[in-house]
């Protein structure tokens, strides 16, 4: 008996050796940020603006939080905006999102939800305007391509453009509307080439009232911070910076973060590059004509 005491007094000391040497970043007295013996983290973290120097962040406010297994990120992490809004939900697997993804706009409404998987948006796909309406609503093939029915709405909620895709091309009839609802075009397409003769256009039956024009949403505006530099010829130019055609930046770790074509910081056509806290290439998201058509593949 009195040996089992002892064991049992010598478990209870190790646990509580084991719990004193957790920390949070900085501090030995929190028990949610833990790294074990070998320096990995575990468990539970929470990371604050004070982990995340330069950045916009109270020093005590929550930046992130979720768990680490291994040194590597699992399950659902959530992240937030400096004004306290959620800015995503993230499903990880070995440190890398793959699941379910819902994205926010910095007004607190959705902005894109899916399922990610193998770097590639999979199944029923939805991205949002910022007055909470849907702008587009896909489907993708376990390859990352449109595959059947796929649908464009107007900001008011109308829809804009409707039809099915194959492997990533129109096929068949695909229908245009007037934002008030009127058929506006019907045009046959064949692996993603319009029959010129199919082509037939409506006038609209009654008339349309535009409260305003929609902006471009889901074009971010790039706002060039002190970590993120632009090609040369921009960064040596005096006043405030304001991107116009063709540009690439770049983050300190000197990876490419934005690439394309920009009107008033805004990217209009070409390629954001997104990366974790460990500076591994996460997602490239991939904009024409201002909005978001997709993401490329990363390659291994």
């Amino acid at each position: 008996m009195k040996k089992f005491y002892l064991i049992l007094v010598f478990l209870v000391y190790q646990i509580g050796q084991a719990q004193s040497q957790s920390y949070e970043l900085g501090s030995n007295k929190d028990t949610i940020n833990l790294i074990d013996a070998v320096g990995k983290k575990q468990g539970k973290w929470i990371l604050r603006g004070k982990h995340k120097p330069g950045s916009c962040y109270q020093p005590e406010q929550k930046a992130e939080e979720g768990k680490y297994q291994d040194n590597r990120k699992i399950g659902k992490w959530i992240e937030y905006y400096c004004n306290g809004n959620m800015k995503n939900q993230l499903t990880f697997q070995n440190g890398r999102p793959d699941g379910y993804a819902i994205m926010y706009h910095e007004n607190g409404k959705i902005s894109e939800e899916g399922n990610w998987k193998n770097n590639r948006w999979v199944g029923n796909y939805k991205l949002y305007y910022e007055n909470g309406q849907v702008q587009h609503e896909f489907v993708f093939n376990p390859n990352g391509k449109r595959e059947g029915p796929q649908k464009y709405f107007y900001e008011n909620g109308q829809v804009a453009i409707e039809g099915n895709f194959v492997n990533g091309k129109e096929a068949g009839v695909i229908k245009e509307y007037h934002e008030n609802g009127d058929l506006k075009a019907e045009k046959t397409f064949n692996d993603g080439a319009v029959d010129v003769a199919s082509i037939k256009e409506y006038e609209p039956k009654k008339p349309i009232v535009k409260i305003k024009d929609a902006p471009v949403d889901n074009a971010p505006k790039i706002i060039v911070t002190k970590d993120e530099k632009p090609n040369e010829a921009v960064s040596a130019s005096k006043g405030p910076m304001i991107l116009n055609g063709q540009h690439t930046l770049y983050n300190k770790n000197k990876q490419i973060t934005k690439d394309g074509v920009f009107k008033d910081n805004r990217l209009m056509e070409g390629k954001a590059y997104i990366y974790d806290e460990n500076g591994i290439l996460q997602r490239i998201s991939v904009y024409k004509g201002g909005a978001y058509v997709g993401d490329a593949p990363i390659e291994n």
